[in-house]
């Protein structure tokens, strides 16, 4: 045990470890899709009601995953009958939260259109889940599997503010899903980079992370041209693609993990809203 950890400060750690969602960067996965795609719906509606009930559910079962994971054995596990027991109480609570906003999100025949997308992030899941199966090597696909899920809550939160569930719903959904991936990639990319020096053996390392934003700005250049997302919503991919760019000319240094997420924080935060911007600028 480390020097000034005593036996509680260890036992409530690990209670965290087996309750909280312990990747924050699913949270960013989770939250700048849900509340942009909910700022572009009040364009089209007012559903604030029940954006307030979507998003207790959404960060309910989010939380929820965590103890079901552990029950299920799939992450850490409940050594001790104590420990169980917290876990199963932690999910009942949980549930209790996310049941509540459900059923009022539902009453009365509404938002059914959230069974569709659920079923879809649900599967996303299950696959994920699958993936994880085959070890490390495939951990960064079953990541970007899993990012569909997580970014679901756009649709899910165009839906139940604008009132209906269109193929702008779906636009969004992709979009994000299109950026989540681009992030898991640079990720990657630096945790396994982070010592290479030159440019030539950074772009030899980095190529196919570039061939892949490229086809991120054409596939976004496509669904503004169909007219399912604003002509100018490419803008939004912009800083991100940049900072991939500049990764190449970079001189080598020792990764530091918190700056990383923080600055892929703040790049979310860029991207929500200069997505959200693109809606105001005239075509």
């Amino acid at each position: 045990m480390p020097a000034g950890l005593g036996i509680n400060d260890v036992h409530l750690s690990r209670t965290r470890a087996l309750v909280f969602p312990s990747e924050r960067f699913d949270w960013n996965i989770l939250l700048v899709p849900l509340v942009t795609a909910a700022c572009v719906g009040f364009l089209r509606g007012n559903g604030l009601l029940q954006f307030i009930q979507f998003l207790t559910a959404a960060l309910a079962l989010f939380w929820m995953s965590t103890p079901l994971k552990v029950l299920l054995g799939s992450t850490m596990r409940a050594h001790t009958a104590e420990e169980r027991k917290i876990v199963w109480q932690a999910t009942f609570i949980i549930f209790l939260f996310a049941a509540l906003p459900l059923y009022l999100l539902f009453r009365n025949g509404r938002n059914y259109g959230l069974l569709s997308i659920g079923s879809i992030a649900g599967t996303a899941f299950a696959t994920q889940a699958c993936v994880k199966l085959f070890g490390r090597k495939m951990r960064m696909h079953a990541q970007m599997i899993g990012a569909i899920g997580l970014t679901s809550t756009a649709a899910g939160a165009y839906y139940v503010t604008a009132g209906r569930l269109d193929s702008l719903a779906f636009a969004l959904w992709a979009a994000n899903w299109f950026f989540a991936c681009d992030q898991i990639c640079y990720i990657q990319l630096r945790l396994r980079n982070s010592k290479v020096a030159g440019r030539r053996n950074r772009f030899s390392r980095g190529w196919a992370f570039s061939v892949l934003e490229i086809l991120m700005l054409v596939a976004v250049a496509c669904l503004s041209l169909a007219s399912y997302l604003p002509a100018f919503a490419v803008i939004a991919f912009v800083p991100t693609v940049a900072r991939g760019v500049a990764w190449v000319f970079q001189k080598p240094e020792t990764l530091d993990v918190q700056w990383l997420g923080l600055t892929e924080l703040l790049h979310s935060i860029t991207f929500g809203v200069l997505l959200l911007t693109s809606f105001y600028i005239p075509r």
